[in-house]
């Protein structure tokens, strides 16, 4: 285990009957960080956190929390805060008494009492909802009850936060909104989380890690712009970002050093009149979009296929149409 991981998971696997769900997954998640499983629906994410959870026991291999073994042990002993992704707030209990309830259970009796209001108050301050502690969950908006799942999770004082698709049933302003308010949270609270979303634009803009997943096996794991930058994998390429694959056949000028297929990101792409490495094609669409015109282009190797290039400052819409022949120039590009 490394001296600053505060869990380790190592070679386990995990298996519905004879359907392996989780195979030979290893992943060590550093002390303060938030780290994010990212795959596709069913690749194995909520089934590692309910491993990591105690909830069901991996077949093999091992999960250790600041160097202990897990195994066997309760899942109400394991230090772990849990926020799910329909929050299961209960819906007669006011906020604060949604915040109060493990606390009570884990602390109970009189003797306990001032100190757990105490806890709830600060975590409802750092949280900013310590004005709706009187309201019910109904009464809330959707930003709001994430904020008390949270807090729920948060005032056991846990030393790992897990938290499963917890944005998925907001709509798509409120959760860009949380997201930046769920990254400033933990980072000021500096609780280890390891999160579980599908979203890559999630993923990028929250973690300083990432895990990517497919069939249960890690894919690749690092840094955001280390992924972006550097996928191992087509499948990684194309899941963490925009991707655009492109058979060197279908290159136009110097291709003596470039693979036989490469990725290339939509930005990376321009409008230009040097032709050292570029593809050729007609536009099927232009959409301006503020800061970037993204332009649709089938290609004219005869292959059909579409790229997408998103060409940032003047280039506007109106410059090309439907149908137009354009010229792109390869600014960067990915060698798998």
């Amino acid at each position: 285990m490394n001296g600053n991981s505060l869990l380790s998971i190592k070679n386990v696997s995990f298996s519905f009957g004879k359907t392996p769900v989780v195979s030979d997954f290893s992943l060590e998640v550093q002390k303060g960080s938030f780290t994010t499983l990212l795959g596709p629906s069913g690749c194995g994410k909520t089934t590692l956190l309910r491993l990591v959870s105690g909830f069901i026991e991996p077949d093999s291999g091992s999960i250790l929390i600041n160097g202990i073994d897990q195994h066997g042990i309760e899942v109400d002993k394991r230090e772990i805060g849990m926020v799910f992704q329909d929050y299961a707030l209960f819906p007669h209990f006011t906020v604060e008494k949604n915040l109060l309830y493990g606390l009570n259970l884990k602390f109970p009796g009189k003797e306990n009492a001032a100190k757990n209001m105490a806890k709830i108050h600060k975590t409802a301050r750092i949280l900013g909802i310590a004005g709706l502690l009187d309201r019910y969950p109904h009464q809330l908006s959707g930003g709001q009850q994430q904020r008390v799942a949270l807090g729920r999770a948060l005032v056991l004082e846990p030393k790992l936060l897990l938290m499963d698709e917890p944005l998925s049933s907001l709509d798509a302003k409120l959760r860009l909104q949380v997201r930046e308010e769920l990254k400033e949270i933990q980072s000021t609270i500096g609780i280890t989380t390891l999160y579980v979303t599908h979203d890559q634009e999630e993923a990028l803009s929250l973690s300083d890690s990432i895990a990517v997943i497919n069939h249960g096996k890690l894919l690749q794991s690092g840094a955001p712009k280390d992924i972006y930058y550097h996928p191992r994998s087509e499948f990684v390429a194309d899941f963490v970002g925009r991707a655009n694959f492109i058979n060197r056949t279908s290159l136009r000028g110097d291709t003596a050093n470039v693979p036989d297929r490469i990725v290339v990101r939509p930005e990376w792409f321009a409008l230009s009149s040097d032709k050292s490495l570029c593809i050729t094609g007609a536009v099927l669409s232009a959409a301006f979009l503020g800061q970037i015109t993204r332009y649709r282009v089938r290609l004219d190797d005869g292959s059909g296929n579409v790229v997408v290039a998103d060409i940032p400052g003047r280039a506007l819409a109106d410059d090309y149409k439907t149908g137009d022949k354009i010229t792109l120039k390869i600014e960067r590009f990915i060698s798998l």
